[in-house]
């Protein structure tokens, strides 16, 4: 076997102009494809951001827009939402004729749970034996 790959020789006399000139296009095209695609994918996140700082500029605009329109309201405000709550519960207990005074808070608790069915799973998928 070692005497068969010693014995391959390589007779470039029978390529022609037009073999390489074909060889030198083709590496060329190669490289010079490969160099504009690097160019492309490093000015991509520059391109990509133009899109970004229009609308950044836009939301800019709009705000300062609102809040002009916020100013020039004269003895207007925004109702919070607890004064919300309690304008609709005084209304509550007028049209209900509630006149009794009792101690009456209104509280809204968020309760994290740990247990879920989803993140259950990963005890029937990883079982530890000790």
């Amino acid at each position: 076997m070692l005497l068969m790959i010693t014995n391959i020789s390589l007779d470039f006399s029978k390529i022609d102009v037009t073999a390489w000139t074909i060889f030198i296009v083709g590496w060329v095209i190669i490289f010079i494809s490969l160099i504009s695609l690097s160019l492309i994918f490093r000015a991509m996140p520059n391109i990509l951001s133009i899109g970004d700082s229009r609308r950044k500029r836009k939301l800019k605009k709009e705000k300062e827009m609102q809040l002009k329109k916020e100013n020039s309201k004269s003895g207007e405000g925004e109702i919070s939402g607890e004064l919300t709550a309690a304008i609709g519960y005084a209304l509550n207990l007028y049209f209900t004729e509630l006149h009794d005074d009792e101690d009456r808070v209104l509280t809204v608790v968020h309760k994290s749970r740990k247990y879920s069915p989803w993140n259950s799973k990963i005890y029937n998928v990883m079982q530890f034996k000790r």
